[in-house]
């Protein structure tokens, strides 16, 4: 008995430092992720702040039709689509362009200059970026309009009212915001690949871009199947800041840079319908969920080793 209790504290000694790291996670995951859960139940209920949560009458699946039966429904849902797998695409490709071009300058001054400064970006707010944005395509006094369009002899651009602009826009405005900060991961990747890997290489006489087709990118493979399902997650889902504040809730826009979370705020704040904006936040959350679980079956299938489960 007493065997056991001396074990039992030398045991808690060992993994008490660490879970006393762990504990600023543990709670920010309980606050943040497992808390709100109870929020699922207001998605069948007509809520009522009076009433509370559980106090408030059930309502079933009325709220859904918020999402479903408005005529905007297949615009915010091909939107929210569209958008996420260009990001995810896109986003993917420039990281690791980004990473491998990183890795290629060496630990020197200059890697640690160029790392800081692809990050900047990533730790400025939406309303910081939107209003930089704003400086550029302004159709008084914006940048492009009075010095690039003048330069080349084109005629100026209401950049708001221009719907067609916009999708490539709010492409290159979220891949210079996060590229930066998502080629970190990448970058990490290719510090581990053991160096001799790539002298076997040289010898054999592999150039450098051959060294990178054929030795960097096989080995980051898992890495990009990782982070492929974790932005897969999140395809029903939709950055506010990017798709909201970036095109200055324009009307004339709707049509480009109306999303799912966009459309549940601007209806949340004219009908102040909580029920309707935690059915949104349901329907997101499962749909997200049924497309990881698949893509991640797809991957198990062909590459079963780097599988997430």
């Amino acid at each position: 008995m007493l065997g056991k209790t001396k074990k039992s504290k030398i045991k808690y000694a060992k993994s008490g430092p660490l879970l006393l790291i762990a504990a600023p996670g543990i709670l920010y995951l309980l606050i943040n992720n497992y808390i709100p859960m109870f929020g699922i139940f207001l998605a069948f209920k007509n809520f009522s702040y009076k009433k509370g949560i559980f106090g408030s009458e059930w309502s079933g699946f009325d709220n859904f039709k918020f999402l479903f039966q408005t005529k905007d429904a297949f615009t915010m849902m091909r939107n929210t689509l569209l958008y996420n797998l260009a990001f995810i695409v896109l986003g993917t490709i420039f990281a690791i362009f980004v990473a491998i071009l990183l890795s290629e300058l060496g630990n020197s001054i200059r890697t640690k200059f160029f790392q800081s400064a692809m990050l900047l970006p990533n730790l400025m707010s939406w309303v910081v970026i939107a209003y930089m944005v704003y400086a550029f395509l302004n159709a008084d006094s914006g940048f492009i309009n009075n010095t690039v369009l003048k330069l080349f002899g084109g005629h100026e651009v209401a950049w708001y009212m221009e719907k067609g602009y916009w999708p490539f826009i709010l492409i290159f405005v979220y891949l210079w915001k996060n590229v930066g900060y998502m080629s970190i991961i990448y970058l990490a990747s290719i510090a581990g690949i053991d160096k001799s890997v790539y002298e076997a290489a040289s010898l054999d006489g592999a150039t450098k871009l051959q060294q990178i087709f054929k030795v960097t990118l096989p080995m980051l493979k898992p890495t990009i199947i990782i982070m492929t399902l974790m932005a897969v997650g999140r395809i029903f889902f939709s950055d506010f800041g990017l798709f909201y504040q970036v095109p200055m809730n324009s009307g004339a826009l709707y049509e480009t840079t109306q999303t799912i979370d966009t459309y549940v705020y601007r209806g949340l704040m004219e009908l102040n319908d909580v029920g309707m904006s935690a059915a949104a936040g349901l329907v997101q959350s499962v749909l997200g969920f049924i497309v990881v679980v698949s893509a991640n079956a797809l991957v198990r299938r062909f590459d079963h080793e780097n599988a997430l489960f």
